[in-house]
């Protein structure tokens, strides 16, 4: 069976059975492949067993390029390419420099941190997105479960997701 292409579907109204029902789902030993909702249920991630991101460590290293590239860029012109002693100063006075370095060290790590997202998160301009079911953008939940993904029967993990509270419990291909 095509990976990724074959699905069977828990459809769920309310966010509180959602939560019971992936508990209940992982530990009868079905592998779930994602669960759509249209706001963010609390303590979704940890039910399904997802790890804690690793966004804030690319934000950090991507202002630290911004930082390093304001003052590398600064520290060059002002003092060897075009030197210019203003009031005295030398061009070593770190003071003038800060509000220069905060915006390039915002506006990278912010920047840094639009492209990271778009590559994890796989979304590209010419990328149709799978839609699981319509009524995830209003009202319901939808636990999708990848029938390559799991030694489980599918009429097995059908009969487990009613068990587990699923209001329908429906097929869906893709192409």
């Amino acid at each position: 069976m095509d990976s990724n292409k074959h699905f069977v579907l828990g459809i769920y109204d309310d966010e509180d059975v959602l939560l019971k029902a992936v508990e209940k789902v992982r530990g009868a030993g079905v592998k779930i492949m994602e669960v759509y909702s249209p706001f963010p249920v609390h303590g979704l991630d940890e039910a399904l067993g997802y790890r804690r991101t690793r966004l804030p460590i690319a934000a950090f290293m991507f202002g630290l390029l911004g930082t390093s590239l304001a003052l590398t860029m600064q520290f060059w012109m002002m003092g060897f390419d075009w030197p210019m002693i203003i009031g005295g100063k030398n061009f070593v006075s770190l003071p003038p420099f800060i509000p220069v370095t905060f915006e390039l060290t915002v506006l990278l790590a912010a920047l840094g941190m639009v492209a990271t997202f778009m590559i994890v998160s796989d979304l590209k301009p010419y990328k149709q997105p799978r839609l699981m079911d319509i009524r995830i953008t209003d009202d319901k939940h939808v636990m999708a479960v990848d029938l390559a993904s799991n030694k489980i029967t599918k009429d097995d993990i059908r009969r487990i997701l009613a068990d587990s509270g699923a209001s329908e419990v429906n097929d869906k291909d893709f192409e």
